[in-house]
């Protein structure tokens, strides 16, 4: 049976090594020969490797993914890998492409590996087939014309989320306020190491001082640079840029070590993979 290959492309290191070690073990035959940080690198080693799927992250410096599937969409499975983009997550699920959404699911991941397989095989079968009779020369011509409504299908789709994404661009929350007794204090996220949710409040800190706002992590997550600040438990926003170290307690949990400051900070389950370098 011929080799099936597959790329990755994302931006953080951590998350390629993440989905490449759960590759390995839900698809041990798929050859990964190929990876990328961005998507101008992406087409150059598609265009080297010739993989026959790709898994994209959509969100990267340079160009993003939908931009760079407009030009792999026409060689390569396409597999988006998203961060809760309720937009591109519908019009995935109108079109012809698959997608992952972080932090991947194993059971997810698996169906989307054997909805791989059995495309790529009808494609081999298809590709394999001898023309015959009129009746199989109209059978392929049907799938032809098939194929080519399902490929300007994929090309209407892109150039939606392109428009979309470009909609979307927006600045990021680059000050926090707080108020302190009578005075309204205005902190520049560049300053602070960590969110804290605490019940009704969430704890700014710095390595100064502490502080209450009223705003939920999940609105920070929304409104912050998702570069600069990384979710680690459902209680905690880090700044990526403030982690000094990771180092593992008797537990094996996780936990981080910040610059200018004393507290460790735990990783959960579901956010390892950030880390997964260790």
């Amino acid at each position: 049976m011929t080799t099936i290959t597959a790329m990755i492309v994302d931006d953080e290191a951590p998350m390629r090594d993440y989905l490449r070690s759960k590759l390995k073990k839900i698809w041990p035959d798929l050859q990964i020969v190929a990876e990328a940080a961005n998507g101008i690198v992406a087409i150059e080693e598609a265009q080297l490797h010739q993989p026959d799927i790709i898994f994209l992250d959509i969100r990267m410096p340079g160009k993003n993914g939908i931009e760079a599937a407009t030009q792999l969409a026409q060689q390569a499975l396409i597999i988006f890998v998203t961060a809760y983009d309720e937009y591109a997550v519908q019009a995935f699920e109108r079109g012809a492409m698959d997608y992952l959404l972080k932090p991947i699911d194993n059971d997810r991941l698996q169906q989307t590996c054997l909805r791989l397989q059995q495309r790529i095989e009808e494609k081999q079968l298809h590709k394999n087939s001898h023309l015959g009779s009129h009746i199989n020369q109209v059978t392929n011509s049907n799938k032809l014309s098939e194929s080519t409504s399902q490929s300007k299908q994929v090309e209407q789709l892109l150039t939606q989320l392109m428009q979309h994404q470009q909609s979307q661009q927006r600045d990021y929350l680059r000050w926090i306020q707080a108020s302190v007794g009578n005075t309204l204090r205005m902190i520049s996220t560049k300053e602070i190491l960590f969110f804290k949710s605490d019940e009704k409040y969430t704890l700014v800190q710095t390595e100064q001082a502490e502080f209450l706002i009223r705003k939920t992590l999940k609105e920070l997550e929304d409104e912050l640079d998702p570069k600069e600040f990384w979710r680690i438990h459902r209680s905690t926003l880090v700044r990526v840029s403030a982690v000094a170290e990771v180092t593992r307690d008797f537990r094996g949990r996780q936990m981080l070590g910040l610059k200018g400051s004393s507290e460790k900070l735990e990783v959960s389950r579901n956010h390892t993979h950030l880390f997964q370098q260790m």
